[in-house]
């Protein structure tokens, strides 16, 4: 009895299917890695963190100084005061707060009413001296240019 046309084809996948399974394999014991030594098979992490194949006692590394290391907030650095000139941007006085308009940075700066000599409010210029704090600039003995 002969065979259908649908069952040839099974049988050709079948085929097609078992010799790309021996193809793999082969491609498999050429492409074999179990053959390599120890070391080889080792990486390692440099001072950056990228993994590399250099040991750790061959790499460059570059030495840190026990003084250049800093340990929590970065330290305020006291710049000289002078006074600066800015416009009143906006002035709450029911929240005690505000923020001036630097005239030659276009900075804004924080403004509270304990800093201020004088009342102020919207668009009065005004001369202070500017402090950093870790929030930001905050503006000092703020007063009216009148």
């Amino acid at each position: 009895m002969a065979d259908t046309f649908s069952k040839k084809e099974r049988q050709k996948k079948k085929a097609k299917k078992k010799l790309d399974k021996l193809e793999r394999r082969e491609e498999r014991k050429q492409n074999n890695n179990k053959g390599k030594s120890f070391e080889e098979m080792l990486a390692y992490v440099d001072e950056f963190g990228n993994t590399t194949d250099v040991p750790p006692e061959k790499q460059n590394r570059s030495n840190i100084k026990l003084e250049d290391i800093q340990l929590g907030a970065a330290p305020i650095i006291e710049v000289e005061k002078k006074e600066i000139t800015g416009v009143v941007k906006s002035f709450s006085n029911e929240k005690a707060y505000g923020f001036i308009l630097e005239d030659v940075t276009k900075e804004t700066v924080f403004v509270h009413a304990n800093n201020l000599l004088e009342s102020i409010k919207e668009y009065d210029r005004v001369t202070y001296e500017k402090e950093r704090t870790p929030k930001g600039f905050v503006a000092l003995q703020v007063k009216k240019i009148k």
